[in-house]
């Protein structure tokens, strides 16, 4: 255990900042979820109003992971790569339901 008062007082400043970064990262991960349901709904059934809530969760999506990248709490190459993957994951389905189609 700390024995001196800033000993004491790193040790609540590193849990306030634990607390702030799972919340950040949770958020993160639950965005994401929320995307790739939103996409395989929308690939199951293909509409606009779909394809606008997709797009809609994937800006919030991006918009969480840039924050979460600004504060520190992910590293910018870790941040770019999560919105790689959401992309990516768009584009696999926006190329199967045109394939489809034609």
């Amino acid at each position: 255990m700390a024995n001196t008062k800033s000993a004491i007082k790193r040790v609540q400043i590193a849990e306030r900042n634990r607390l702030r970064n799972k919340a950040y990262s949770s958020a993160v991960k639950t965005l994401t979820k929320n995307f790739l349901a939103a996409l395989q709904s929308h690939g199951a059934k293909p509409s606009p109003e779909s394809l606008q809530e997709v797009q809609q969760r994937m800006a919030s999506a991006y918009s969480k992971i840039d924050k979460a990248v600004k504060r520190g709490i992910l590293h910018p190459n870790n941040g770019a790569r999560k919105k790689s993957r959401l992309a990516r994951a768009l584009k696999r389905y926006d190329s199967n339901t045109a394939s489809a189609a034609s």
